[in-house]
């Protein structure tokens, strides 16, 4: 957010080489991702202790790495932030207020997934739910690859 807010987006929407690194990269690490889930095992959650893959820190550091890497939320707030910054008055304080106000939305609506799961994880514990889960999830990721690989950005 804060890259975005500074001009990273905006160096992205001027340069179409950057911004083909940067695609190509989400794409190939979205593409990997679903190849990944897609292969993943199905496991007896009753019978396996958490590995260290599955530690909060790990998970949370994985998840930061997904959404810094998108594209997608660059190009979210270079398109929809500034017209809610006004140049007349310290910028600082005005994307700092947003971004807060971001984090604890997003934080919020992880909460209530997480409620969701934990609500569902009786289902999800059966090998069929998870051997679904995994290849519908893996198969999103990969299609989600090859729409980013192909698609061109508007003149």
């Amino acid at each position: 957010m804060t890259a975005s807010m500074l001009g990273l987006g905006v160096l992205l929407a001027a340069s179409a080489e950057l911004f083909m690194v940067v695609k190509w990269i989400g794409a190939a690490y979205l593409f990997y991702l679903g190849v990944k889930l897609w292969r993943a095992p199905v496991i007896d959650t009753d019978a396996v202790k958490p590995s260290d893959d599955l530690r909060t820190g790990r998970i949370m550091a994985h998840a930061y790495a997904v959404t810094t890497l998108s594209p997608k939320s660059i190009i979210f707030f270079v398109a929809f932030v500034p017209q809610f910054v006004d140049p007349h008055t310290a910028s600082v304080s005005q994307i700092a207020i947003m971004e807060a106000t971001f984090v604890v939305l997003a934080a919020a609506n992880a909460f209530f997934y997480v409620l969701l799961a934990s609500g569902a994880r009786r289902a999800i514990r059966k090998p069929s739910v998870q051997r679904a889960v995994n290849r519908t999830g893996g198969a999103l990721l990969v299609g989600a690859g090859v729409f980013a690989a192909a698609w061109k950005k508007a003149a």
